[in-house]
């Protein structure tokens, strides 16, 4: 895991209750990247003579890229390795990005009101270190502790590994670390967790919960709501 600054500042211990960081995905939640992996996925089959729809996206979005190899490969029967299909849908998902990564509505105001509150950021994600790199030029590593990418844990989601390492490395406790996330397998990861999840769907849809809770937009998400989510699991 590459460190972007120091973990664990901020980080409360006073009395076992409060909010002590909150875990972000990245795609679909910060950054308005998942059109730009369907438009990658999409366009690359379509040369090699398959159609892919929107039931395809469903259940693509939001994986970790070995998942969605695997799909892709049953789906179609494309005579592609996995290795070889990989590095296609990455260098085109790239190519999309030279244009620079739009942020999702309430994504920079939530990152400032962290930073002002010295809150702990970090950006948990199931893309790759190297396309966690790029997006973060657009997206501003200053807001974050530190980063954790999927193929830096053994097994990324639907799996708690990546969330269970970004907790352990802040010292914090799961039930008092706020997971934000917009697809159903991040959702998933998160509360295998044990964290209290708040989701904000992007493509698929998720429904509320028992530990979970769904908004429309991250521009409903807010200090008060963060701790509430915390408070209401100590």
């Amino acid at each position: 895991m590459t460190t972007i600054s120091t973990a664990a500042q901020g980080l409360d211990h006073t009395d076992g209750r409060g909010l002590q960081a909150v875990l972000l995905d990245m795609d679909g939640t910060l950054v308005d990247t998942e059109d730009f992996w369907w438009q990658a996925e999409f366009s690359l089959f379509a040369e090699l003579g398959h159609e892919l729809t929107e039931a395809d996206r469903a259940q693509v979005v939001g994986g970790p890229m070995s998942r969605v190899i695997d799909y892709l490969l049953a789906r179609t029967g494309v005579d592609l390795a996995p290795a070889d299909l990989t590095v296609l849908i990455n260098q085109r998902f790239v190519d999309l990005l030279a244009g620079g990564v739009p942020l999702m509505p309430g994504a920079e105001r939530l990152l400032n009101t962290l930073n002002a509150h010295g809150i702990p950021a970090a950006l948990v994600s199931a893309s790759h270190r190297h396309i966690i790199d790029i997006v973060l030029q657009s997206l501003g590593a200053q807001h974050f502790a530190f980063s954790v990418a999927g193929d830096e844990v053994a097994r990324t989601k639907p799996h708690p590994d990546p969330y269970l390492a970004a907790v352990a490395r802040l010292g914090a406790e799961p039930g008092r670390c706020v997971v934000v996330e917009d697809a159903p397998l991040g959702v998933q990861a998160g509360q295998a967790a044990g964290c209290p999840v708040i989701a904000v769907p992007s493509v698929a849809p998720i429904e509320p919960g028992p530990g979970r809770t769904v908004l429309a937009s991250l521009e409903q998400l807010d200090l008060e709501l963060l701790r509430s989510v915390v408070a209401a699991r100590v």
